[in-house]
This record gives C-alpha cells, structure tokens and sequence, in this order.
C-alpha cells in the first residue's frame, strides 16, 4: 500500500509538471507518461482524467511543438485502455459537424479505432456521419492525409468486425450501413481529390484503396465500382518509395477477393499478374526487398485462385529471352512449390515443361535458378517418373558445364564469371546433396539411369553425393526385399541410355575406394557401393566381400590408414575373376585412364591397377602383348614414364621372366641413336633410355623375392648400368653428365634395386655393385653447387647411398666416415632456406626448393640414423656422431638449426644404442641448446636430449618431458630458461654417474663459446648435474677439479660463464670440500686471480662456507704440527684470508683460526719464500716485479689482519690501540712481540668465552720448540695477565708459573714479555702478587740487571711499580735497599722510558722506607737530588713532572720541608726559568744546610757533559745558583781552575742556553772568587 501510494503521489506530481514546465521538459514527461500508462494495471479515476484533460488540451494547442502534440495523442490513446469512454467522448466532444476539427483529433479517433476496434464500432456510424460533413470543408493537403489515414484504419477495423463480428460481445450491427459510410467517402476521395492530389496525398490513397476495397468487395453491389479503381492503383507503379504501398493494397484486395470467393476478370488479372512481375523483376533498377517479398505473396494468392492461368501466363512469360524474367519467374516457381499449394501440385507436369523450356540458356543467374528450382521440385515430390529425368540430368550437367568453363584459359576480365561458375557448381553439388531419391516418383525416375553418371571423367565432382544417392537406392529396394519378400525391381527399361559394363563401374568404383584412405567421403561411399551392388559387377564379389570388407572397415576407422595397404586390399578383388573377364578389366582401367590428370592419386592407382590386374592373368599371350604395347605408344597412359614404370613393376610380381624378356626384346628392335630422346628424330613420343633405367629399377622393386637374386646382376643391374653408360657417352666418348632427369633415374633406380635386395632378407648375399653405386652416388652429391638448391639429386643420392649401405659386403668405418662426412659437408653449409627460397621466380619455385630442402634435410638423418645404429660397435658410432659436432656449435644460426634437426633425428623414434655407447658427452653438447635463439633448435635439441636416453635404455618421464617441450616454442626468453631448468632437473638424475665427467667437459667447452643463452643452459645443466651426482664423483673428482681449472682464463671473459663455473666448483665442494681444498692449495702463491675468486666463491655459499673454513683450519693444523711454517702453510693463510675477506662469519670458529694464524705469523717470522713454490707466471712478469717476492710473516699477518677485522665486525674484537701499526709490528722480527701485545689489548674482554678458548689453544706456546712462538704465547698472556675477568673464568695459575719460569730464559724479549706478565699480575690478580710476592720480586728483581737489554730493565722497573704498590714495607724489607740502589742507576738512561720508571718508582720506595732503612734511603735522597733537580728540565716533560713529584716526596727525608715553597712554583700553569728556580732553591738551602748543596756542587760536574742540551742548560745554570750562594768556606774549597776550564769549554757549546748559562756562570765564579780574594 506504500508503494502505491508513493507510485501515485509521484504521478501527480508529474501531471503537476505539465502545466509548469517548458516545452522540452514536457516531451520527456510525455514519454515516461507513456511508457507507465502502458506498463500499469490499475490507475486512479482521478488520475486518469487529470491526464485525459492535459492531454487533451495539449493535443489541441497549435502554440504546441508538434512533436509535443503527438505524445500528447499517444498518452490520450493509451489512457484508453483504463476508461475507454472518457477518452472517445473527450476526443467526439472535439469533432463536431459542419466544424473542420484539429488534425491531432482525427488521428486519436483513427489509433482508438485501430487499438480498440470491439470498444469503437459502436461510436463509428457516429464517427463516419460526422468525418462525412467535414470533408467539403477540408482544402489543406496536411488536412487531406489525415482523413485518408482516419478512413484507412476506420476500413480495417470495420473489416475486421464484418468477418469476425461473432467474436464481438455485444449484438450484431448493421455492417452494411457503415460500409454505406465508407463507400461515400471513398467514392468522394477518389471523384474529388485522387485526380489532382499531391505525391504525399496520392500515397495516402494508395494506401486508403487496399483496406477500403477490400470492405467493399463483400457487397455485390459495391464489387464492380471497387473493382474498377483497381487499374488506379495499378498506375501508381511510378518509384520504389510507393510501389511497395501499392503492392501492399494489391495484397489485400487479392486476399478478399479469394475470401468472397469473386472471380476477377481475365484482362484484370492479366494486367494483375503483369504489373506484379515487373515489381519482382525488374532489371535498371532492382526492387525493394519488401516490394519484392508482397509481390511473391500476390503471386501465392494467384495460384491459389487459378493455378492453371498463372502457369499459362508464366509459360508464356519465360519463353521471353530476358534473364531477369526467367529468373523471377523461375524463383516465383519455387516459392509456390514451397508454399505447398494443393491446387498446383496437379500442374507437375506443365511445371516441369516450363522449366525446360530454360534448360539450354548459358545464363548463369538463369542456370543457378533453374537448379534451385528442381531442387525444391524433387523435395516436393513435383518431379514426374516420365518427364523428370530431364531435370535430373540437367543437374549433372550443370555441373559438368561448370567444370569445362573453369578449366578453359583465363580471360582478363573473367574473375567474376569464375567466380558465378562456382556458385553453379557448388548449387549443383548442394542440389544433389539434398536429393532425396525416395520421394515418391523418384526412384523410377533415377534407377538404373543415375548409374550413367559414375564413369564419365566430367562427373567425377558429383561422386560423393551420387554414390549417396544410389546407396539408398539399392538399400530402400533391400528392404522391400525383406519385407514383402518380392521386389518391385528397380532395374527398368532405360530407353536410349547406355548403362555403363561391370568391368568400367568396378574400375570406377575400385579408383575412388582408393579415396577413402585420404578420408574422402566419396572413397567411403564407393565401398558402400561395392558392398551393395557386387552382383551387378560380378557374382564372385559377393563372397569375396564378405571377407575383405571387414579389413577395409578396420582400416578406415583409423587403425591401419596407409594408402599402400588400402591399394593392396583393392587390388585384390580383381583376383578372382576369369581371364576373359580380366582382360576386359585391364581394357576398360586403360579407357579411363583419360579420366584423370598424370599427377593425380586415381592416376598413379589407376597404373598400379592395371599392373596388378595383369599380374593376375594368366593369359601370358595377353599379357605379353600389352606390356609390348605400353613400351610401343606409352603415350596412351598419360605420364609414359610413370605410367609404364608402375604397370611393368607391379606385372612384374608375377610374370618376371615375361616383363624382362619383352624388355630386352624392346631394346634390341628399338635403335636407340646417340641421343637419349629417340622422339625428337622420330615424330612420336616414345620411351628413352632414361626411362629404362627407372623401368629396370621398378621390375626389381616388385620382382618375387625368390626370383630377384638370381637375376639381379645379369638381366637387372647390367642393364641399367650400361644404359646409364651409353647415356653418359656422346660419340662413344664419356662426359661429365649434368642431365639431372638421368642422374634422378638412375638414383631412384639404384634405390629400389637396393630396397628390393635388402626386401628379401638374405644376409649371405654379397651385392657385388655396392661400392660402385655408392661411388656413382657420391659423385652425383659432389657435382651439386654449395649454393643452391635446385635439384633434387642430393636428395635422391642420400636415399640411394642409405639402401646401399645397408647390403654386403660391410663397409669399414673410414668408409662410413668419409660418405658421411662428405655428405654432410654437401649439405649443411648451404646458405639459409630464405636465400635458397629467393632464388625462385615465382612461388611455385620457392615451394618447390622448401620442398626440396625438407627432403633433402631429412634423407640426411635418415642416412645417419642407419650408418650409425647399423653399427654395433658403441666407438665406431661416437666418432660418426661427431662428424656432427661442429655443425652443432657453428656461429651460424641456420648451420645449427640443420644440425640439430638431423640430430634429433638420429636419436628419436625408438632407436637402441650399442651397449657401451656414452651419452654424457652428447648430453653435454645437446642440451644447452634447449634455450638457442631458434624455436625448431630449442626443440629438436630436447627431442635430442629424450631420444638419447631413451637409446640407452633409460626410463624418462616421457609425458612430462614432450609437455615441457612444447613450452620452448615460446620466445619469452625467461620461460626458456624456465623450461630447460625443470628439463635439466628430470634429465640428469638419469645421466651415468661414470659419465658426468665427459659431461662437465662438454659443458664447460659451451660455456667458452656459445651464445648467452646457450650459456645460460650450459650452466643450469652443470650445476642440475652436479646436485644429482656430486656425491659420488670421488673417482672422477681430480680430472673435472683440473678440466674447469684449466676453462678459467677463458671464462673469466665471459662474466655470466665465470659465474656458472665458480657456482660448479661450489657444488663439487658441497659433496668433496676436502678434495676441493686440496686442490687449490696446490696453486702456487702468490694466488693468482682465478684461485683468489674460486676461494671467494666456495666462501660466499651459504651451504659450505662454514665446512670450508673448517677444512682449512684442519690443514693448517696439521701443517703446525711441528711449530714450523712451511709454505703449505702459508697456501692455508692466504685461502683463510680470501675465504674471510668475503665476510663469512666466523664466530664459532674465532679462537682456533685466531691462535692457529698467530701461531703461523710467530713461526713464519723473518723466513723468506721458496723460490720453487713461486707461480711461473712470475717468469713473464718485468724484473722490478720479479724481485718483489712475498713475504710469508707478512701473508700470514694479511690473513690474521683480515681475521681480526671481520672479529670486530662480530664484536669479537675491538680495535687496536696501535691501528694499523699492529700488523707491521707484528710481522717485523724485532717487534713481533710489542705487536701480539698490542693484539692481546685489541681482544674484547666481554667476550670471556671466546679469550678463554684462545688461552686453551695458546698454552700449548709455553712449551713450544719455537722460541719465537713461545715468545708470541708469553707475550700475549702477558697482556691478559691484568684483566680479573679472566684470572676468575680461566686458569692463569699455570701461565703464572710460566711466566716466572720465562723470566729467567737466555732470550732478553722473552724475559721482558714474562716480566711484563708477572707485573701484569698486579692488576688482574693482586692476591697472586702477595701469595706469591717472593717468587715474583727475584725473578722481576734479576731483570734489573739485563743491562745490556734495556728493554728488560724498563720491564722490570715497571713490573716492580706494579708490585710494589700491593705490598708493604715488610714485605719488600728483605730486597729493599738492592731494589733502591738498582733503581738509583737508571736515572740518567739513555731511554726516557726507564729514566721515567725509575724516578717514579724511587718515588713508591720512598712511600715504603720503614725505620730500618730511613738513613739509608736519605743517603741515597742525597746521591739522588742532582737527578731530579737537573731531570725538572727533562727533554720530557713526564720525567720532570716525575721528578717535581719525587723530590716532593724525598725533602722530608732531609729535613729541608722549607724547600716545599720554592716547589709550589713549579705546580704553577707557567714554569719559573730554571736561573731564577735554581738560585731560590740554592738560596733556601743554603741557609738550611751547606753540606748538601756542596754535596749538589760535587754531582754536578758529571752532568755538564750530558749529551742532552737541556741538561746541560741546566746543569751550569744549577752551578751558577750553587756558587752564588756557598759560603765563602766552601768557595775557597771550590777546584776553581777545572770549574773554570769546565765552563770556557760550554761557552762554545753548540747550544745558546748553554752557552749564555756558561757565561753567566763563569761570570759568578769570577765575582765571587773576588769577593773571597781567591785569585784565579
């Protein structure tokens, strides 16, 4: 309920618009108005007559479009159909009398009477009353058709009531009154407006007059007058735009007329059927389809009435010689006998005699027609068993006439008339195809007489659909046969037509069986026959068939389709027949062999036929004399050369001795002169030797087996040989022959006499011909240009040589070799097809050269195929292989695609290969071809790759191989690799595993030298290869490590190659790592590139770089095995160092492969290269680069370096704090331990774990026989020595004692690393420094005594700092006053290092001087205060602020506390000068103690001469300080004069400080020795 009241709200809303909108919004409410009015049931009173009021008003507006008008009209109608009298009495309200109404009004009255005729007949009389008063009225033209379509639609729908009225609801009317209506306004029409009407007027009365008349036409009183206006309309025939109007009103006049039953009169019905014929043909100007289409349906209605008088009208008609009559009339013909009419089926015969009357135009329009029109007669039965024979044998002919005009000469402008020749013929054949011969009438008409047509050549077109025919004629009287058990004999007098012999309808019918074996329908067809009617050919066909039909049924159905089967099969009827039966046969194949073109299959049947069929008779008389006849006018059998050459072979199956005497007897009446073409001299065609030769070689062919030995060489191969001889010889004299039709006979003869010979299967007979032939062959190869193809000799010469090659005695294998090779050479390098293809003028000569290089292509592989497998030995067969392995890689690309087809068809096709016969290598040269640029390459060399395997015996997964095949015909270069990789990953698992080696040789070579694809396979076949059998390779594994070694140089140029074969070597090392391994470190060093990449690729795989670092680490165990580096070694470091510096990881592996380089970099220090282990390709280098040979300390550093920094990357290591400087320290001699110190610092201590394994592995350098590994191990614990992470984690106990143990040895580095281990102690584990205290301080104590190596002293020193700060006064009490007076020795060394140490540790003694030592330790503060003061100036600036502290530290012990003062200066940012310091210092001692500044004075001369300026500076300047403030006791106990000669000689120091501070010295001796009146 919603939604009808949406529904309706939105159609007021709608009608709202109407009375709003403009113009054009109007016409689109219009049409939705119409479009719902007429889709709705119900609509609302309401509704309805808002819109029948708009509606209205609008219709009626003048102001309004018109078009707008006319939708307005429509919805009014349409609202008709919801209250019918609301609209008829709003539309007669507007059409009122005497009052002309609105155009728009008379129109909705016209559509209300057309839509609703029941609804309007009662409003009618009231309607046409009031149309009648208007009509005077009207003068507008517009006005004037309207009331013509008003009366048009009024007529029809008063006809319609005047003929159904039963089916109205209500009472019957008066009809008559109303027609009385239409009738006055017609008669006015036509009296007052037809005459002058306008065009548009007139067609509106035509079309008034058929509905109108037709009214009338059912009052007889009306009928004359309605009758009369016909010729009107007639005349209206003036252009196509009214013609159809006019034969529209002519229909449905014609159709009243036939329903009131009302005879026209014979002039009207003439000028009827004249003026519709010209409608249908008309020939300027075609008509209207339609036109054309109402004018046959007049036509219809005509024969309905009088088919008598139409026939007689068209009879008359068509004689006329005008095609456009007789193909109307002949196609109006047609559609009456499609429409069925019962009256016209008994006028066959007057039908039939109009057609013939046609029979003999040449019109091909007429002809097509005629043949339509029998075609519809015999489908309708209309064909009579008296006159129809004409009929059907016009159709024949027809088809006939259509052969001949096809075959004659083309005319310029005779394309179309070919053309209409076609379209006869194919109507002919589509005529016959739809016969059906069981009409009634049909079979009397047609049998025996249809069997006239099988013989005749011109019918040959029609076999298919004419053996059809009489098929089911024989089969219809079969039945009839069974059912009433009698016959009504289809066989009838056939009047004057000859039926043709048993003899010709066999030869016939036996010609087209042969078809069926080509899948022609008609073959097929002609066995039905043969097995239907044998009795009409011979009684003896029937049982015969019984027994061969089934066979000829098998082999149709597909199961043995060969042609040479089928024609065995045929030929074999004609075996049973009589001599006299049989030779009329051989006659009558003779007759007919004009039937057929020479090239044709009946052709070549038909001669083997009559050969056959003369082999079966056993008249040898008859026999004789017609092969004598064939060799005396050969012309009669088309192609004398074939003809003669088929019918003497196959007669010769069973009279031999009769063909070859009659031969021999030909040869010695015929003379044959020097020419080979006796013809030409005697005016007639005639054999020539040439045809002997083929003739000879065809007798062998079909010669019984039993019989063709013993007279092989005398009366056969003699025969052709010196027919071939006298061919060759001009003049008795031989000559290069060049006659390509003798060179092919005498080919194809050798052939079918080696086939013949090889046919008998008798392996003793020894072909004593064999190598001569072979001889004559291949010189016929050799004579062929290398760049072109234009004979077929080659080819022919390859079939001969294969046949020959087969027979005995057996050639030698370099007999094979050189036939094959020779042939191949012949053929293979011929320019490419296109090229040979362009040398043909016309396209018949490119087809024929195609055709000739298919051929010749494969008679090649077929000649290979046989030589090859013929052999048994697997050896001989490889190396004819071979012979195609060149042309397998040529650069060329059409060289390849030959090659690689005649390979496939050497390995294909179910061929079994010697035992022993190896595939790997082919496997190898085959299968990377699956991806060349060629899609026939791309196949034949995979069909190559399954055939191969399949010759060995080998199962393949066949199916799914030739499905991956067809995928390579793809160009998409992606799926090609694709393809060939599954290809690769089926094939090799298949490959021997023995064989794998040749395998990898031969892909290894592709890889060098074929194109990048090609590569691209290669590789994919290796690597599937070695992933299959890499596992079992141990055998062959040293031969493919050194064959892909020795590929390298090479490939390196061929980046994607080289990358294949690093992948291939990487493979190998998945399954052989050891091996592998060993067989690089065999290069010699220095690496050169390729062994540097190989190593890097093996590292760079995933699977196997960790088991490679692992076999390297075990080969350099054993090499270290004596702690002795030899160059084996050193080959393990520089694989290591190539292998890591590809970033493999080596976190599991870091401690062994960190202490086994260290290790190697201790043990090869300061060794130099074996100059036997040098690479020889130093040889070539210049001299400066010979000279630079490899260090091997520093490979091994190299490689530990490399370790070290992928350690840091890890986070196994960190950086050193000697940089880069840490591998030349460690690979120099002197400073080999100084850098394993440095690397010792470089470890990542958090990595306890890992410095723990280190430290296992380098215990074992304690007690090594090298001493300078055992220096690598201490020096190395030493440094981990101070780190307590590891005194807690690892057992630095025993390195403890090692380390006291070394601080003892004889070698000085090794004591300072030990000592530096035991001082080292202090920090990692100070309870060890006080539990083992003693030990400690005598071994660290007795390094202070190595003076010679001051190394050790510093060492010491240090190590003594270290200690000495984690004990106590007691515990050092015992060995205090040596440590004390060792150290004071140092404090003037050379080395700022220990100058250093020493002062700062005299500093840590004086923090441990107890009361015992107090006084001594002041004595040697005394001894000692020279150095310090003086060292304040130290060229280092650490030894002077060492000495700042120390003497801070030591005053006390003087009781000088008030020097602390003058100290504090030099805390200061800014150092007082050392004049002013030194004479302050003086100055405060002076006053505080005299002795020790004379003390000072007296050390102080030592120093003067320090090779240090500083020094030296400070010296004199200290000296200066010190005299000026002596007392004048002790100044007169100065040694003035050496005092005095000390400083005139600093006064010409180099140095200026020393020399003013001399100066200034002097300079205050002299005024102080005044002052104390001391002369000087």
């Amino acid at each position: 309920m919603e939604e009808y009241t949406e529904m309706f709200g939105d159609i007021n809303l709608t009608i709202g618009m109407l009375s709003k909108e403009d113009n054009i919004s109007k016409e689109d409410i219009y049409s939705h108005l119409a479009s719902f009015i007429q889709n709705i049931d119900i609509l609302d009173d309401t509704i309805v007559q808002r819109l029948i009021y708009c509606t209205s008003k609008d219709m009626r507006d003048e102001d309004m479009p018109r078009e707008i008008r006319m939708l307005a009209g429509e919805v009014l109608v349409s609202l008709a159909a919801h209250d019918f009298n609301s609209v008829m009495y709003e539309v007669q309200s507007n059409f009122r009398i005497l009052e002309l109404p609105n155009e728009f009004v008379v129109l909705a009255l016209a559509e209300l009477a057309t839509s609703y005729v029941s609804q309007s007949i009662p409003f009618m009389m009231m309607t046409l009353l009031t149309m009648q008063t208007m009509l005077r009225l009207v003068e507008d033209n517009n006005m004037k058709q309207t009331f013509c379509i008003a009366l048009e639609k009024f007529s029809k729908a008063i006809y319609k009531y005047v003929n159904h009225w039963k089916d109205f609801p209500y009472p019957k009317l008066d009809a008559n009154r109303l027609s009385d209506k239409i009738f006055m306004l017609f008669q006015y029409i036509m009296e007052k407006w037809a005459m002058q009407a306008s065009p548009m007027n007139t067609l509106a009365i035509v079309k008034v007059h058929g509905p109108t008349v037709s009214l009338l036409l059912h009052r007889e009183d009306f009928r004359d007058y309605a009758l009369s206006q016909v010729p009107w309309l007639l005349k209206q025939y003036k252009d196509k735009e009214s013609d159809f109007y006019v034969t529209q009103s002519l229909k449905l006049i014609l159709t009243a007329a036939v329903l009131y039953d009302i005879f026209l009169p014979k002039n009207l019905r003439r000028s009827l059927c004249t003026s519709l014929l010209h409608q249908i043909c008309r020939v300027p100007e075609p008509p209207i389809k339609e036109n054309k289409i109402e004018a046959s349906s007049c036509f219809l209605i005509l024969a309905h009435a009088n088919p008598a008088d139409l026939l007689e009208f068209l009879d008359e008609q068509i004689r006329s010689t005008n095609e456009s009559v007789r193909t109307g009339i002949l196609t109006l013909l047609q559609s009456v006998i499609n429409a069925e009419e019962p009256k016209f089926r008994n006028h066959s015969t007057s039908i039939e005699k109009t057609v013939k009357v046609v029979m003999s135009d040449l019109s091909v329009k007429v002809r097509k027609t005629t043949l339509l029109l029998i075609q519809t007669m015999c489908e309708k039965g209309y064909i009579e068993a008296r006159e129809g024979w004409p009929l059907i044998d016009y159709i024949f002919s027809q088809f006939a006439m259509s052969n001949q005009n096809l075959e004659k000469p083309m005319k310029s402008n005779s394309q179309e008339e070919e053309k209409e020749e076609k379209s006869v013929q194919e109507t002919s054949l589509e005529v016959l195809k739809s016969l059906d011969p069981l009409v009634i009438g049909m079979p009397q008409v047609l049998w025996p007489r249809i069997l006239t047509f099988v013989v005749p050549k011109e019918y040959t077109g029609t076999l298919d659909s004419l053996f059809n025919i009489i098929r089911i004629l024989v089969m219809a009287e079969e039945k009839k046969k069974r059912d009433i058990q009698e016959s009504t004999a289809l066989v009838i007098s056939t009047g004057a037509v000859k039926l043709p012999s048993p003899q010709q309808l066999l030869a016939r019918l036996l010609v087209i069986a042969m078809l069926a074996s080509l899948g022609k329908l008609c073959g097929a067809s002609a066995i039905g026959l043969l097995k239907l009617v044998p009795e009409i050919i011979h009684p003896k066909l029937v049982d015969l068939w019984k027994t061969r039909l089934p066979e000829l049924l098998k082999s149709l159905e597909g199961n043995s389709s060969s042609t040479a089967l089928w024609e065995a099969m045929l030929l074999q009827v004609r075996m049973l027949m009589s001599n006299s039966w049989t030779s009329q046969l051989c006659r009558d194949f003779s007759q007919q062999m004009g039937n057929y073109s020479n090239c044709s299959i009946e052709k070549k049947f038909l001669w083997k036929a009559l050969g056959t069929t003369l082999a079966s008779c056993q008249d040898r008389d008859f026999v004789s004399s017609q092969i004598n006849e064939f060799l005396v006018s050969p012309s009669q059998l088309g192609d004398q050369r074939q003809g003669t050459t088929s019918i003497l072979g196959y007669c010769s199956e069973n009279h031999l001795d009769i063909v070859l005497k009659v031969l021999k007897t030909f040869q010695e009446k015929e003379k044959f002169f020097i020419n080979r073409c006796k013809g030409i001299f005697s005016g007639k065609k005639s054999l020539t030797k040439t045809d002997l030769i083929l003739i000879y070689g065809s007798v062998a062919l079909h010669a019984p087996k039993q019989q063709l030995l013993a007279r092989l060489d005398q009366d056969i191969m003699a025969q052709i040989l010196l027919l071939y001889n006298q061919c060759s010889q001009v003049l008795g004299v031989s000559m290069i022959n060049k006659d390509i039709d003798l060179q092919m006979s005498f080919t194809r003869s050798i052939t079918e006499v080696g086939i013949a010979i090889q046919d008998t299967e008798d392996y003793k007979f020894q072909f004593t011909y064999k190598e001569m032939l072979i001889g004559f062959m291949l010189d016929l190869i050799k004579d062929e240009p290398l760049n072109s193809l234009a004979s077929p000799v080659r080819w022919k010469a390859l079939i001969a040589i294969r046949y020959l090659s087969k027979l005995k005695p057996q050639l030698s294998l370099n007999d094979h070799l050189n036939i094959l090779e020779e042939n191949i050479r012949r053929l293979l390098p011929l320019p490419p097809l296109e090229k040979l293809k362009r040398e043909g003028e016309t396209d018949k000569d490119k087809e024929r050269i195609n055709f000739l290089y298919e051929r010749s292509m494969d008679a090649l592989g077929k000649l290979l195929r046989s030589m090859i497998w013929d052999d048994t030995d697997a050896q001989n067969c490889e190396e004819m292989f071979n012979l195609l392995r060149m042309w397998l890689v040529s650069q060329k690309e059409w060289e390849r695609e030959r090659a690689f087809q005649i390979a496939s068809k050497i390995l294909t096709n179910d061929i079994e290969a010697p035992q022993k016969f190896r595939i790997g290598s082919l496997l190898g040269l085959l299968a990377p071809h699956s991806c060349d640029s060629l899609p026939t390459i791309r196949l034949a060399a995979t069909s190559s790759v399954i055939g191969l395997f399949c010759a060995k015996g080998i199962c393949l997964e066949v199916d799914r191989l030739q499905g991956l095949q067809e995928g390579l015909e793809s160009n998409d270069q992606q799926v090609q690799i694709k393809i060939s990789s599954k290809i690769a990953k089926i094939v090799c698992k298949f490959i021997p595993s023995e064989e794998i080696q040749a395998f990898m040789e031969e892909t290894l070579d592709g890889l060098e030298t074929l194109n990048p694809m090609c590569t691209k396979a290669c590789g994919i076949w290796m690597i599937a290869a070695l992933k299959e059998h890499g596992a079992v390779l141990e055998d062959q594994l040293l031969e493919i490590l050194s064959t892909t070694y020795h590929h390298m140089p090479v490939l390196r140029q061929r980046e994607e190659s080289f990358q294949f074969m690093l992948e291939a070597i990487s493979q190998i090392a998945s399954f052989h790592m050891d091996a592998v391994v060993v067989s690089l470190l065999q290069k010699p060093l220095p690496f050169d590139r390729d062994t540097k990449t190989l190593w890097k690729a093996l590292a760079e795989n995933p699977a196997s770089s960790v088991k490679l670092m692992r076999a390297l680490i075990k080969k350099l165990e054993v090499r270290l095995e004596d702690d002795i580096a030899g160059i084996d070694a050193i080959s393990v470091a520089c694989a290591m160092y190539e292998v890591i510096s590809t970033g493999t990881r080596i976190t599991h592996l870091y401690p062994e492969l960190f202490t086994l380089l260290l290790k190697l970099v201790s043990c090869s220090l300061g060794q130099k290269m074996p100059a036997s282990t040098l690479s020889q390709r130093r040889h070539v280098m210049p001299l400066g680069e010979r000279q630079q040979t490899p260090d091997p300390c520093r490979l091994s550093t190299a490689t530990l370096k490399c370790l070290q920094a992928q350690a840091m990357k890890e986070g196994l290591a960190k950086e050193s704090d000697e940089g880069d400087n840490l591998w030349n320290l460690l690979s120099n001699p002197d400073t080999h331990h100084l850098g394993v110190c440095a690397l010792a610092r470089s470890m990542a201590v958090w990595q306890h774990g890992v410095i723990l394994d280190i430290m296992e592995h380098l215990l074992a350098s304690f007690t090594s026989s090298s001493e300078n590994y055992r220096i690598t191990g201490t020096a190395f614990f030493s440094e981990l020595m101070k780190e307590p992470i590891l005194w807690k984690h690892g057992n630095l106990r025993d390195v403890l004692i090692f380390m006291d143990q070394s601080a003892w040895d004889s070698n000085a580095i090794l004591r300072q690393m030990a000592i530096r281990g035991l001082g080292n102690t202090a920090s990692g584990a100070p309870h060890k420094v006080r539990k083992h205290k003693q030990i400690m301080l005598e071994s660290i104590i007795r390094g202070l005594y190595h003076l010679a190596r001051t190394e050790v002293v510093c060492e010491s020193l240090k190590a003594l700092k270290k200690i000495l700060e984690l004990l106590t006064e007691r515990d050092i009490s015992f060995y205090f006053k040596e440590i004390v007076l060792q150290t004071r020795t140092f404090f003037e060394d050379e080395q700022d290092d220990v100058r250093l140490t020493a002062i700062v540790l005299f500093e840590d003694l004086a923090a441990l001087t107890g009361r015992r030592w107090k006084i001594f330790f002041a004595e040697e503060v005394k001894k000692s205060m020279i150095s310090f003061l003086l060292h304040l100036w130290d060229p280092n600036p650490k030894i002077g602020a060492a000495c700042r502290d120390v003497l801070i530290i030591c005053i006390p012990f003087l009781g000088l506390q008030e020097l602390y003062g003058i100290l504090d200066h030099l805390l200061e940012p800014d150092l007082p000068r050392a004049r002013d310091f030194y004479r302050q210092f003086c100055k405060k001692l002076a006053k505080k103690n005299q002795e020790i500044l004379w003390i000072l004075h007296t050390h102080l001369f030592t120093f003067l001469s320090s090779s240090w300026e500083m020094i030296r500076s400070a010296a004199v300047k200290l000296m200066d300080a010190i005299i000026l403030h002596l007392t004048s006791q002790y100044v007169a106990l100065l040694d003035q004069e050496q005092l005095t000669m000390r400083l005139q000689t600093l006064r010409q120091d180099p140095c200026i400080s020393v020399q003013r501070a001399a100066e200034a010295a002097l300079q205050t001796l002299l005024r102080r020795c005044k002052e104390t009146s001391i002369p000087l």
